[in-house]
């Protein structure tokens, strides 16, 4: 039935999702290749019945299993910092643009934060009834997360695309290492989540900037592991 490929599909497409992100599949790839699982559990049945009897289309059954992508990469939004949470949510409507006071005095308070907080921990600017999250060519060229007393995940992936656009792979790999590994893997998987929401909104050079710092992870996290981190590794961003 319909609710059973759905249960079905949150059940199993997000294992299916972790093992391809494990092997680092680029975001861009990430839609088409939950295809592949989706459809074989739609295929163990000789059909799929709706609620009236009728059999689920492919097409129907393509729009279940993008649904379900979507929960999934949701759902990975539960396991960051508030400030972070904020920052997805707002992103999703508004981008780097402006957004009024009240809708983000309104959303902090539904992620436990507050507008003038997130302000204060760097990636928000609030003035004159508007409120916007910082564009990257904003961010401080020499931030260090160890020195941040509210830093969030964030504010790391941004600043990793900004070293790695702005300076390479080693650059970004220097600011992994005081990150640390659970940091940066949360950084990462924020990039498939921020990746989705640039396609969905047709933000195609925003797009591009998330699917980047994936593809060029494998090298980051190799060059970051060629020195032991000197900086004591610390409870960061919680």
């Amino acid at each position: 039935t319909h609710a059973e490929f759905r249960r079905l599909l949150r059940r199993e497409l997000p294992e299916a999702m972790k093992h391809l992100q494990r092997g680092n599949i680029a975001p861009v790839d990430v839609a088409q290749a939950a295809i592949g699982p989706g459809m074989a559990i739609f295929s163990r049945y000789s059909k799929v019945l709706e609620a009236d009897g009728s059999a689920m289309t492919v097409r129907t059954a393509l729009q279940l299993i993008n649904q379900a992508l979507d929960e999934y990469l949701s759902e990975q939004e539960g396991e960051v910092d508030s400030d972070t949470r904020f920052a997805i949510t707002w992103f999703e409507t508004y981008g780097f643009e402006d957004g009024p006071f009240g809708e983000a005095e309104t959303l902090a308070k539904a992620r436990n934060v507050s507008v003038s907080g997130v302000a204060e921990a760097g990636i928000l600017r609030s003035v004159a009834g508007k409120v916007r999250l910082l564009r990257r060519d904003e961010l401080a060229a020499d931030w260090d997360p160890t020195q941040d007393r509210r830093g969030s995940v964030w504010e790391a992936t941004q600043h990793l695309i900004k070293r790695l656009e702005e300076q390479g792979e080693e650059a970004a790999a220097d600011l992994l290492r005081r990150l640390g590994r659970d940091v940066g893997q949360q950084a990462r998987d924020l990039a498939y989540r921020l990746y989705s929401t640039c396609e969905r909104r047709g933000w195609a050079e925003e797009a591009r900037a998330y699917n980047g710092l994936v593809i060029a992870w494998p090298e980051i996290e190799k060059l970051a592991a060629r020195e032991p981190t000197r900086v004591e590794q610390t409870e960061l961003f919680r």
